[in-house]
């Protein structure tokens, strides 16, 4: 998947070079090339079903109240977008993102899932404000659906028996606004974006093929970037 994202990288910094593509802050197609900070919730919206043995396990532990949390990233994005008049563009992108969820309240230190990678397929509509100037604000909204790969399970799930456990891909909807800001007349710019996605997908935990324990999380991420751009 690093290779996947390194080549996209590569092919959009080949776009930035390129004198084929004749720069212009009023060009119909723009990339861009963002760092990116995935600020996720990942808290527990409710458990779906449990099994009884490990509701009793649990118990014995003294677990009553169930949470989760899932780490932020920075990660390498690619976006694109094609303008169909100076206010009204549609936009995608392009990035993975790694995460683990961690237990939050009585599972306060425990590691629950490992190695989640997430494609965050998005298309957001985009309305831009046309200042008459270089700065251009923008909000948009659009569907998102959450492409998971290559999830494990985690150190105390491990312990509790669990040997895998898989997330759902999950359809949601993505909110954004931001700001492009053009460097003169080539084509060049500055872009400042905030994402907020509502996404809520089900982790299921397997034990020797059984389903042991079904949960329902609000993944819900912040998605903060800032970078580069060129229209052209």
């Amino acid at each position: 998947m690093r290779k996947i994202t390194l080549l996209a990288a590569l092919t959009a910094a080949t776009a930035f070079s390129s004198p084929a593509l004749a720069g212009s802050p009023e060009g119909r197609f723009q990339v861009k090339v963002l760092a990116t900070g995935v600020l996720p919730d990942g808290g527990v919206d409710k458990i779906k079903s449990i099994d009884t043995g490990l509701a009793a396990t649990l118990t014995s532990m003294g677990v009553n109240d169930v949470d989760a949390k899932a780490n932020d990233n920075v990660v390498p994005t690619i976006a694109a977008e094609y303008f169909f008049s100076k206010a009204v563009s549609v936009e995608t992108i392009c990035c993975f993102t790694q995460h683990h969820v961690s237990g939050a309240a009585d599972l306060a230190g425990t590691r629950l899932v490992d190695h989640v990678l997430i494609l965050p397929a998005t298309l957001t509509a985009k309305f831009h404000l046309d200042t008459g100037g270089p700065i251009k604000p923008y909000v948009g909204a659009g569907p998102a659906l959450f492409i998971v790969f290559d999830e494990k399970p985690g150190a105390t799930a491990r312990a509790l028996g669990v040997d895998r456990v898989k997330m759902s891909n999950s359809l949601g909807l993505a909110l954004q606004g931001g700001v492009d800001i053009a460097l003169g007349q080539s084509g060049y710019g500055v872009s400042l974006d905030a994402k907020k996605y509502f996404i809520k997908p089900t982790t299921s935990f397997y034990a020797d093929g059984a389903k042991v324990l079904e949960t329902k999380h609000n993944l819900d991420p912040w998605v903060i970037s800032a970078g580069l751009s060129y229209r052209f």
